[in-house]
């Protein structure tokens, strides 16, 4: 399997059990080995009482996007920290597009970046998160390779 192949695999997987994301209308646009890009339009029910999305709602856009990057390896991992810097609100019917890459992956840790983005392409959020191998695989074999240190 090339790792295309494999980080689809994955994400696959993973979305047939993903009843979070998938609650929250998310949708997988484009993963591939270390990287993947979600989108979830913002619903009223995301709309807090100053009119615009709640920051949670951003938050776990961006955390659900380093999920589908950082288990593209057939190497299960979750998320270990994330910090968020809000540069914009995200409004009501507007579809957020959360793009993640890979920094840098090290023996169990990984360090993943996730801009998330605006329908006009304004950035609305930067995410920094660390991931953690937890020792499974979604198949059995071999993980495929990465940006290892």
């Amino acid at each position: 399997m090339t790792p295309d192949e494999m980080a689809r695999a994955c994400a696959d997987k993973m979305w047939a059990e993903d009843n979070a994301s998938q609650g929250l209308g998310m949708r997988i646009e484009a993963v591939g080995p270390g990287s993947a890009r979600l989108a979830m339009e913002v619903a009223e029910r995301m709309v807090n009482g100053l009119g615009v999305c709640h920051g949670g709602f951003i938050f776990t856009l961006a955390d659900s996007a380093m999920a589908f990057a950082s288990n593209s390896y057939n190497e299960r991992a979750l998320a270990q920290m994330g910090a968020v810097t809000f540069l914009r609100p995200g409004r009501l019917g507007e579809t957020l597009i959360a793009d993640a890459q890979e920094r840098a992956r090290a023996g169990r840790t990984g360090v993943y970046d996730v801009r998330v983005s605006g329908s006009d392409g304004s950035v609305v959020a930067e995410f920094r998160g660390h991931t953690r191998g937890i020792g499974q695989k979604f198949f059995e074999g071999e993980a495929i390779g990465g940006n290892r240190a």
